[in-house]
């Protein structure tokens, strides 16, 4: 098994229980995931809809922050994706999966892998709001 099992940039429904199976494996005793939900409200805001915009580059992009990750921790594999276009509050837009034989590599590798999306990937969010107004954010 690759250590990077699997990648994606989607305008499929994604969650945490659809991407362990791929990092499933006996040898791993730490199993993390990562599912950043969208939600009903941003700084205090009430949120009405939210879309994803991917550039795109952003599934090459993915695909390098994952093996370069990879390179840095002692995983034995690790899973994510990210949706773009309109998802229902609730549902998840980021899922990330790590499986290691210990805890402190899973959590290491599943953190770094957050934060290389949220930094790296062009993906951008447009939020709109209940009172009309809208935002576009660039952050994953």
């Amino acid at each position: 098994m690759s250590k990077v099992a699997h990648v994606s940039v989607t305008t499929e429904a994604i969650s945490v229980a659809q991407l362990s199976t791929c990092v499933a494996t006996p040898a791993a005793g730490a199993f993390v995931s990562f599912s950043g939900d969208v939600r009903d409200n941003d700084h205090g805001r009430a949120v009405a809809s939210l879309e994803y915009e991917a550039h795109p580059s952003a599934q090459g992009i993915l695909e390098k922050v994952c093996a370069e990750i990879v390179t840095r921790h002692d995983v034995e594999a690790v899973a994510v994706a990210h949706r773009h276009g309109p998802i229902a509050i609730g549902e998840a837009a980021l899922v990330v999966c790590v499986s290691a034989k210990h805890r402190q590599s899973a959590f290491a590798a599943c953190s770094e892998l957050v934060d290389g999306v949220k930094l790296q990937i062009p993906i951008w969010k447009h939020q709109v709001f209940t009172d009309g107004t809208d935002e576009w954010v660039n952050c994953a």
